[in-house]
């Protein structure tokens, strides 16, 4: 094993050796060999690291790593100077294009599948411009440097309104390019500050810390600070860059770092382009979703499966600043761990808006366990989209996020469990074979079958497709929850009208049976083979969970606590400590006897699947949000805590 050296002071002539260090982290890429590590010294590197070549196994990595009690930060920007005034505030600069190379994030549009434009028509672009490490926002022309356009986003687009799109200070830091064959002039409105003596920067490179190629597997990426990259948008049907990722490969660990100002994705666990690259946007003959259907198959083909993609760690990272994903992936982030990451302020500048945007958003998150990380201030918290199976969401602490969980087009089994779900729009189930257990739901919950696309479903812990349907909605289970109640209208967003179907508790199963063999007994006897199941409202397995604050149970539930007095329960946010303060009268809470497991939650329809273990074991839900262990024969509170103060109390969560 060999410790490659790289420091600010050295030289890529050098050996690399600690007393002789390389300049920069590229050429120690090109040197390692699986089993070395390269150690990074302090001090800041503009380069986008891609490794040429991966590690064995897991004993047998590349490591890359800032050496211990540096920091050490990797940029995808560099720094800009030579500014000319322009008037007021406003300042120009030309940029040749040698800066950029072959690729210009000024002259790129953020575009592709499931991105909505404004009614306007103006297109965001990649680049982007920092002062001092703060983002500016895009104007489309140069009048607007001085007079920013007044536009925000809405729920489900964009629309004109009164506020200025500005910083959280209200002030109107901007900026606008025009791009040209040799050079790109760029102009900025910096509000008093000097950008020739300030630190301007502008991205430069799409990534930070990619391989350029395929299957480079068993890489280690540890303890830096890598910012601004010129990502582009990365839809399910697309190739799908990150500031950092493996690239379709397999084995990888993303650790203690600091990821920020990406403009669309940090970590990418996504696709590669042969898949599919936009077919939809650039071929316009066909929907997204057959061309996302179409590219599950394809990824089979060239070897989607457990040897070879997946399996990767991201944990303990903080991720912010981003324009659309702190982690995304469809198809590549498989059988992985996400676990201790804190996430926020993800795609809340809303320069662009469309249908992949969320703090963690997965697609085909086939046996990914998403555990005890703290995501708040986005637009979406978590959003897992088709082939959620085998998935566990588990110890997380949502909250301040406009909406917090999102399951869609699945069909289970997954489980989502000991979570605080905080926000106003708390849970949104688009979905068929899920398993909540011992949740708080500080918010709404929303319900909606979806019988217009059809999505797959696999073997138990395998890429194997086994079939596709579409989703009637129920053949869920709920067991343990604290629901809580609210101002619907007030759920999604201010001054908004709550979405359709949103309330507060189950009670949007009411119509559902409450057993397979109620279901069964209830099919249209006569009737052909797929008629007789159309349209029929599968079960739903809900009971002894607890609501407050006039949320309401599922009309066929077991045994729930309604409770007539008021729970009060406020997440409160004091950096890096988290607590969760609570008013709940005494002895009020419903209790239920020794942990979940896989015997209380029936096997799900479709798919004929078990809730178990990614290995295959028995499912044991016996680990509350705060790590403490459950035991059988023991009696435990509704909700994520095992144990609860009578009446008035703080608790810490994080």
């Amino acid at each position: 094993m060999t410790h490659y050296h790289v420091a600010t002071t050295g030289s890529d002539d050098h050996d690399g050796s600690a007393a002789s260090p390389l300049r920069t982290i590229n050429r120690a890429a090109a040197l390692a060999r699986p089993g070395d590590t390269v150690r990074v010294h302090e001090g800041e590197y503009r380069e986008w690291v891609t490794p040429a070549r991966g590690g064995l196994s897991d004993q047998r990595r590349i490591t890359y790593e800032a050496a211990p009690g540096e920091r050490v930060v990797i940029k995808g920007s560099e720094r800009i100077t030579g500014w000319t005034p322009v008037t007021g505030t406003v300042w120009k600069v030309v940029i040749p294009q040698t800066l950029f190379g072959d690729f210009n994030p000024f002259a790129h549009e953020v575009q592709g599948d499931w991105l909505i434009p404004p009614a306007s028509g103006e297109r965001a672009h990649l680049g982007d411009v920092y002062l001092e490490g703060r983002s500016f926002f895009e104007v489309h022309d140069v009048d607007a440097l001085t007079d920013p356009p007044r536009r925000t986003e809405s729920v489900d687009g964009w629309t004109e309104t009164s506020e200025p799109i500005a910083d959280a200070d209200q002030t109107r830091y901007v900026w606008y390019a025009e791009p040209g064959e040799t050079s790109t002039t760029l102009w900025a409105n910096f509000h008093g500050a000097d950008p020739n003596v300030a630190l301007v920067e502008v991205n430069v490179r799409r990534s930070v810390f990619s391989p350029t190629e395929h299957h480079l597997d068993y890489i280690t990426v540890r303890g830096f600070e890598m910012a601004h990259a010129a990502t582009p948008w990365a839809p399910p049907t697309a190739d799908q860059p990150g500031l950092v990722g493996p690239n379709w490969a397999k084995g990888w660990v993303i650790e203690d770092n600091v990821i920020h100002d990406a403009k669309c994705s940090a970590i990418s666990l996504g696709k590669e382009a042969s898949t599919g690259h936009n077919y939809s946007t650039e071929r316009g003959d066909k929907p997204g979703y057959q061309y996302q259907l179409e590219s599950v198959f394809a990824a089979e083909q060239i070897g989607w499966d457990r040897e070879h993609i997946g399996s990767h760690v991201v944990r303990r990272n903080t991720i912010f600043d981003c324009g659309q994903n702190a982690i995304v992936g469809h198809l590549g982030a498989v059988f992985s761990t996400i676990e201790d990451n804190h996430i926020h302020h993800i795609a809340t500048k809303r320069e662009f808006y469309g249908h992949e945007i969320g703090g963690i958003k997965l697609h085909a998150a086939i046996d990914v366990q998403i555990v005890h990380n703290r995501i708040h201030d986005c637009t979406l918290g978590i959003w897992l989209d088709w082939q959620t199976q085998g998935t566990r969401v588990t110890r997380n602490l949502l909250y301040a996020n406009t909406r917090d969980l999102f399951v869609e087009v699945s069909h289970g089994p997954y489980v989502v469990d000991h979570n605080i779900l905080g926000s106003r729009a708390a849970l949104e189930v688009f979905s068929q074979g899920g398993g909540f257990v011992h949740n708080l739901v500080a918010g709404t919950v929303r319900l909606e079958p979806v019988i217009d696309r059809a999505t797959p479903y696999h073997r138990p812990h395998s890429t194997q497709v086994s079939g596709y349907a579409v989703v009637y909605g129920g053949d869920d289970r709920y067991l343990g929850n604290l629901f809580l109640g609210g101002d619907a209208d007030l759920a999604y967003r201010p001054g908004t009208a709550a979405r359709d179907g949103a309330t507060f508790g189950t009670q949007g199963y009411d119509g559902h049976p409450a057993t397979l063999a109620d279901y069964l007994g209830g099919l249209r006897e006569g009737e052909g083979d797929h008629r007789r199941f159309h349209g029929r409202a599968q079960p739903a397995y809900i009971h002894h969970n607890a609501y407050a604050n006039g949320a309401t149970p599922y009309e066929s539930e077991t045994e729930p606590v309604v409770l007539g007095e008021p729970v009060a329960v406020r997440v409160v946010d004091e950096g890096d400590r988290v607590y969760l303060d609570l008013d709940v009268p005494a002895d009020a809470l419903p209790v239920r006897s020794g942990p979940v497991t896989s015997a209380d939650l029936p096997p799900v329809r479709f798919v004929g699947a078990d809730f178990e273990e990614a290995d295959g074991s028995a499912l044991v839900l016996d680990t509350d949000l705060l790590g403490a262990v459950k035991t059988a024969g023991t009696d435990y509170p509704a909700g994520p805590l095992a144990t609860l103060p009578a009446g008035a109390g703080r608790i810490r969560v994080w």
